[in-house]
């Protein structure tokens, strides 16, 4: 089979998705709403978004990025038709949240713990994984729940250096993330694991679920600069925004053994230790002018 793997939505993680998979000799083509203005990897190919059913006919594997909205999941809203006529479709792969999960008030969650979404954003997201899992009576469906993503360019280091970080204090809220490499990590698993049917759910967060505050603290120390001063979350929330409100109102811890046991894996960056120690000295080598293998060109 030529492994031809066409990510719907080359955003954040499906850009590093994108570059892993060429790097494993995969072929790569990206959607983009304005291929235009896309800024592939070296190697991908890229189509609109709207006339990407002839490269979904011609692949192997699919990830779907792309975040659902109001009328539901964009990809199958508009491809349905090309992914059925897709005879050598070997996998599908729908980037989700942890989200679905909803409000365990600090209690652990595994991949097969029954969803109960509290917002309606990730009621959306269930919807449109229950609309994937559909399919996998005809190919291998992956769910991949992430927690929250983090990265060069997206972490708290920025923060702290524009004077955006707070260092909101609210003791056992506790919050799961995963650094976007390993997203690449997992999918490239995902492909090469995959039974020729069927639903696995897996879920896409580091080792060590932590408050929000120490993360901060952390990246300040490894910058060398004072943490910003803590506030108690009741003080806080005053001047959150709904989005922020909502993601507080939820406290979750996220489980993931059987998804490494699944993907026979183990993280880059298992804690925000080791997630953060890696975009600091990525930084410094971009700044350097000497860009890491798995940096941005």
């Amino acid at each position: 089979m030529t492994k031809h793997l066409l990510i719907a939505g080359l955003g954040y993680s499906g850009m590093a998705v994108a570059r892993a998979a060429l790097a494993a000799g995969w072929r790569v083509t990206g959607t983009a709403r304005d291929p235009a203005r896309a800024r592939p990897p070296a190697g991908a190919d890229v189509v609109g978004f709207d006339a990407a059913g002839p490269a979904l006919r011609q692949a192997s594997h699919v990830l779907v990025t792309a975040a659902p909205g109001p009328a539901g999941d964009p990809v199958l809203a508009s491809h349905a038709a090309a992914l059925r006529d897709n005879a050598g479709l070997a996998w599908l792969g729908y980037i989700s949240t942890t989200g679905i999960y909803g409000n365990r008030h600090g209690g652990w969650v595994e991949e097969s713990t029954a969803p109960a979404p509290t917002q309606d954003r990730t009621r959306r997201r269930l919807a449109a994984e229950q609309a994937w899992a559909a399919l996998a009576g005809r190919h291998a469906v992956d769910v991949l729940r992430a927690g929250g993503i983090y990265g060069p360019g997206r972490s708290v280091f920025d923060e702290l250096r524009d004077g955006t970080a707070r260092r909101t204090v609210k003791p056992g809220h506790a919050f799961s993330r995963i650094h976007r490499d390993d997203i690449a990590v997992a999918v490239l698993a995902a492909m090469a694991t995959a039974a020729p049917t069927g639903l696995r759910l897996l879920n896409l967060v580091d080792d060590e679920p932590v408050e929000s505050a120490v993360v901060v603290e952390h990246a300040a120390a490894l910058l060398g600069v004072p943490p910003p001063p803590a506030v108690p979350f009741a003080t806080a929330e005053a001047g959150m925004s709904p989005m922020a409100r909502s993601f507080w109102s939820e406290n979750r811890r996220v489980a993931n053994a059987a998804t490494k046991a699944a993907l026979g894996l183990a993280w880059r960056y298992p804690s925000y230790r080791e997630g953060l120690a890696a975009i600091l000295a990525e930084e410094q080598a971009m700044a350097a002018g000497h860009p890491t293998p798995g940096g941005p060109a």
